[in-house]
């Protein structure tokens, strides 16, 4: 009987370390991303479609949707949305089960300039979630991102730029229910990448991102395109 505990014991760690997600690996996201400003109108739309990989490509970490309704004062440069996500999740590996949530949003772009080239932009951002099994629960996340044009002093035509950004993200509840907890800090995003501007409007970029949270710490290759129209 001792002999067969410790046999049902083994399975079940080797169980826990197969499911336990690959660090070293690197993963990949692909980006869409598209801001609409309607003529003559202080309203516009924004959003964007994400599909994020634990590996290079298919075994699925995220597929996220996500859009709003923006407004910009008068005499003001802030852009304030107004949006909603759908985020289907998957697990690392093998496996194929999928976990959904919905997610509401408002956020705030505050874009400067220092000197002739550095273009700072300050998002803030208050998420409501409603994850699958879970208890709904709220987040905060603050990003700063910075471009720097390099051959020319703004993102115009065929302008190479470089590009970073750090994320934080704060949970405002620690209970999600059957007596689970996750920690206040949920996660922080690192990213330094280059991008080329196609023409106005229009420009890819190529980065490499480094995700820490409570739990895992993994880099991220990310691919994007980002559509102004």
């Amino acid at each position: 009987m001792r002999k067969i505990l410790l046999l049902l014991l083994l399975f079940l760690m080797i169980g826990q370390v197969k499911a336990q997600v690959d660090q070293s690996q690197t993963g990949a996201w692909y980006m869409y991303f598209f801001n609409k400003q309607f003529d003559n109108n202080q309203f516009g739309i924004q959003g964007d479609v994400q599909y994020r990989n634990w590996n290079l490509g298919g075994d699925l970490e995220q597929l996220l949707i996500r859009t709003g309704l923006t407004y910009t004062p008068e005499k003001s440069n802030v852009l304030l949305t107004l949006g909603y996500a759908n985020i289907t999740s998957g697990a690392f590996g093998e496996s194929d089960n999928r976990t959904s949530e919905n997610r509401i949003y408002q956020e705030a772009l505050l874009p400067h300039k220092v000197g002739s080239r550095i273009l700072l932009t300050h998002r803030f951002r208050y998420e409501q979630r409603f994850v699958e099994d879970q208890d709904f629960r709220t987040r905060y996340r603050y990003n700063l991102f910075l471009n720097i044009p390099l051959n020319s002093e703004a993102l115009d035509k065929n302008t190479f730029y470089a590009a970073l950004y750090n994320e934080i993200f704060i949970n405002s509840q620690t209970d999600i229910g059957d007596n689970r907890e996750v920690q206040i800090f949920d996660r922080n995003r690192t990213y330094l990448g280059a991008g080329y501007v196609i023409k106005q409007g229009m420009r890819v970029q190529l980065g490499w991102m480094h995700q820490e949270s409570v739990n895992i710490g993994k880099g991220q290759l990310q691919f994007s395109f980002h559509h102004n129209f």
